[in-house]
């Protein structure tokens, strides 16, 4: 059975971004009012009288070729969504780093979300690379594009590769992409609605157009450290339960 997420904004600040007290945070991952690239081995500095606690989370994309894996990542990560579709080759890895304040006692967390994507065809050609996805993974991203419906329908093929394997506690969203290419729908709403039913699994929708800033990620990245936060929190209670 699907965990229940927790319902947004009930853990952590929604639209904390636009608030007053979070500029001194999120100063630390722009440049120029634009992200910061990281790479693998750097973080934001805070100054030494800031204490900020940093999170750590591997993130899978999972999806048919072309419904925008790659782009997802780029957009959030606040870098250049590349403009020709490529497969990707191999396993390409994007650094993002969010700040959050949490609800319940104000405290400021950096979460630091390692986003994997790998190219459809590479998974199909070398086994061992779907296993070195799931190492140690903590949420999985299903994608779809709403303007071609069969990767709505292929949905359950990628969800099936999530089941029956011993992955631990995973988080699973659904993310729904090209949401704002509503003249080349394929998906229709009830289609949605339907689907959730049916695997009770949250569906988030991004678009396929220029993202405008932090407002544009914001929900979607919020709404991913709520659900790893709660899925931390509920572990940590089961573990002390026993």
């Amino acid at each position: 059975m699907a965990q229940v997420p927790p319902s947004s904004g009930s853990i952590v600040v929604a639209d904390w971004h636009r608030c007053k007290d979070s500029k001194e945070y999120f100063s630390k991952i722009l440049h120029k009012k634009r992200r910061k690239n990281f790479g693998l081995l750097e973080s934001p500095v805070m100054p030494p009288h800031i204490a900020v606690d940093t999170v750590h989370y591997k993130i899978f994309i999972s999806g048919k070729s072309g419904v925008g894996k790659t782009a997802l990542a780029a957009r959030l990560a606040g870098l250049n969504i590349p403009n020709m579709h490529y497969e990707t080759t191999g396993i390409e890895t994007t650094m993002v780093y969010w700040p959050v304040k949490l609800r319940e006692n104000g405290r400021v967390l950096f979460f630091r979300l390692q986003l994997w994507d790998c190219g459809e065809n590479v998974l199909r050609r070398f086994d061992h690379l779907l296993p070195a996805c799931k190492e140690q993974v903590d949420a999985v991203l299903f994608l779809f594009s709403f303007t071609d419906r069969t990767s709505f329908d292929d949905l359950s093929n990628q969800i099936a590769k999530w089941t029956g394997t011993p992955v631990g506690r995973v988080v699973k969203f659904v993310v729904g992409t090209k949401f704002d290419l509503f003249m080349h729908c394929d998906v229709a709403e009830r289609d949605v609605r339907d689907f959730q039913e049916t695997w009770s699994l949250p569906v988030l929708r991004v678009g396929g157009e220029v993202s405008d800033g932090l407002g544009d990620v914001a929900p979607l990245l919020n709404c991913l450290a709520e659900s790893l936060w709660h899925q931390d929190c509920v572990t940590a209670r089961s573990a002390s339960h026993h």
